[in-house]
């Protein structure tokens, strides 16, 4: 069996020119980065404000388990599958960060016949957007610290600087960190932190501003300390919203590839979705949604995390209504969920199908809860059974979803057209009601509490001393009017990584709330999980390579 590396390093890749005029792009209107990848002008954005709109298809999934789901496969072959039956299609991604690369999880471009190509490419440096936000952010941290050191006009209280410096690779050692040891010209000692820089806000903010007028505004909102008598110090304080914005300039503009069957594909930003907001910009869907008539789009792990922020904080902000949603499972990730060790999944268990299967159902509730019809699909394993497989079926049609079958992995588009042929029966039948979880004008704890319990599943929220004070500040500050981006493991409903299936009788734990004012949401820590992320002790990294012909092996 081949690789998805092997099978991407086969393929033969059309001119990005050719991939752009199926969407109309002129080849003008393209900055080319080589043969295989563009970005998209401004000024051709800016045209595309007056056409009608496409529907909007969201992927998503159960919670993530060792046993793989392949949400973005699912994506992929999807978009090839209505480009098999003569739709115009585009895809809608995320760019994958180094950090899960070189760590546990491997390339992020789909997997068999349903990847997004150059693999190799978009998995590694792309097309340096990921560069230039970790450049950016870490600018912001350097005036920071000079302004402190040059002597601090505005009274910044060294113990309340909150902005972080942040690096695309898993290093728990950064977490925290002690700068400005050495001489009195070195910078004042103090504490100081690192995030991955998909979990920075310069991510989410490039990922939720609709132009450059509006991404400096929000660059300028950034709070990244507090003065000596509580008041917020924000980067336009600081005067440092030109220079980033100079870094960012090619960043904010989308990035177009291909799938293997040459379908077009719109990648750009990428923060995760268990302690970011796991969505890719706003600017690349609404260019897809005015450039084809279904688009394609992911948010990140499971439904929990990834579609809710998806909802309550990328759609609320950008005006987006989504169509409908295509929620991704597996028979081998239900069985893991009903207690099936991974070793033992290959053997048919209905029993475990169906403990397993609530956490499949929990989605599916929390989904209809936002008035989006849904599609249940299974994204087939040679080892699923027609038994394994039916039950799914007969368990998601009496909960009034479509259900199909994908085989994209192995057939790409064609092994897609079932479950193309049921969003497209969904479109045609089953109108969207689509509404928000929570109001704006909703308290910060009331925020937490209706995602906690009407999602997650929980019996109530507990809450650090810190994190209570932390919000009470907030809330007199003036920013209880934004939604909260839940941080929260993403291998279960609760915030415990170990209760599979769809727990009962928890709390959700809030440990630290803190705010993004310039992308405009709140974000709550719970439990355990962390802004930087550590390696595995065998690290996927120990398997890539590169030999003297500049082939690369080992991405997965």
């Amino acid at each position: 069996m081949k690789s998805d590396i092997q099978i991407a390093q086969e393929a033969v890749l059309s001119p990005i020119a050719e991939v752009a005029a199926q969407l109309g792009i002129p080849e003008g209107e393209l900055e080319l980065y080589g043969r295989y990848k563009a970005k998209i002008s401004d000024a051709y954005l800016a045209s595309l404000k007056e056409r009608p709109q496409g529907r909007l298809i969201l992927v998503t999934a159960i919670n993530p388990t060792p046993a793989g789901e392949g949400k973005t496969t699912v994506s992929v072959g999807l978009g090839e599958a209505f480009g098999r039956m003569g739709k115009k299609a585009v895809v809608a991604l995320r760019e994958p960060s180094l950090g899960p690369c070189f760590g546990i999880k491997g390339g992020a471009t789909g997997g068999g016949y349903a990847q997004v190509v150059p693999m190799e490419d978009l998995n590694l440096h792309f097309t340096g957007d990921f560069h230039a936000i970790t450049s950016a952010n870490n600018l912001l941290a350097a005036l920071l610290d000079n302004h402190i050191q040059q002597g601090n006009e505005l009274g910044i209280d060294p113990r309340q600087v909150v902005w972080k410096r942040c690096l695309d690779m898993n290093d728990r050692v950064l977490r925290n960190v002690v700068v400005g040891l050495g001489a009195k010209a070195d910078g004042m000692v103090r504490e100081d932190h690192f995030v991955i820089t998909v979990a920075s806000e310069i991510m989410a903010i490039l990922c939720l501003a609709e132009d450059m007028r509006d991404l400096k505004e929000r660059l300028g909102r950034i709070v990244v300390a507090y003065t000596y008598s509580g008041e917020p110090v924000t980067a336009g304080d600081l005067q440092a919203v030109g220079a980033m914005a100079a870094l960012l300039k090619d960043a904010l503009k989308p990035n177009l590839v291909q799938t293997l069957e040459h379908t077009p594909v719109i990648v750009h930003g990428g923060p995760f979705a268990n302690i970011a907001h796991g969505c890719n910009s706003v600017r690349a869907t609404r260019a897809a949604l005015r450039m084809a008539d279904l688009v394609v789009t992911e948010a990140g792990f499971g439904a929990d995390l990834g579609a809710e922020k998806f909802f309550d904080i990328k759609c609320r902000m950008a005006g987006l209504k989504p169509d409908a949603v295509v929620l991704v499972a597996t028979v081998r990730a239900l069985k893991y969920n009903g207690g099936v060790a991974k070793a033992d999944l290959d053997h048919e268990d209905l029993e475990a199908l169906r403990r397993g299967i609530a956490n499949l159902e929990k989605h599916i509730e929390n989904l209809q809860k936002y008035g989006v019809p849904v599609v249940v699909t299974l994204n087939s394993f040679v080892t699923d059974t027609l038994a394994e497989t039916e039950f799914v079926r007969c368990f998601c049609e009496a909960r009034g979803c479509e259900f199909a079958l994908a085989k994209v992995w192995e057939k790409g588009g064609e092994g897609g057209i079932e479950l193309a042929q049921k969003v497209l029966k969904t479109l045609e039948e089953k109108e969207s009601h689509f509404q928000l979880l929570y109001e704006d004008g909703c308290s910060v704890r009331e925020k937490i509490g209706i995602i906690a319990r009407q999602i997650y599943g929980a019996d109530g929220v507990t809450y650090s001393p810190a994190a209570q004070k932390q919000i009470d500040r907030l809330e007199a500050l003036g920013f209880s009017r934004f939604p909260v981006c839940m941080a929260k493991t993403q291998y279960s409903l609760s915030d415990n990584a170990e209760l599979l299936g769809r727990p009962e009788g928890f709390c959700i734990n809030v440990r630290e709330v803190y705010v993004s004012a310039g992308a405009g949401f709140l974000v709550a820590l719970t439990g355990a999980v962390m802004t930087m992320p550590g390696l595995p002790k065998k690290p996927a990294a120990y398997g890539i390579d590169v030999d003297e012909d500049g082939k690369i092996t080992g991405l997965f």
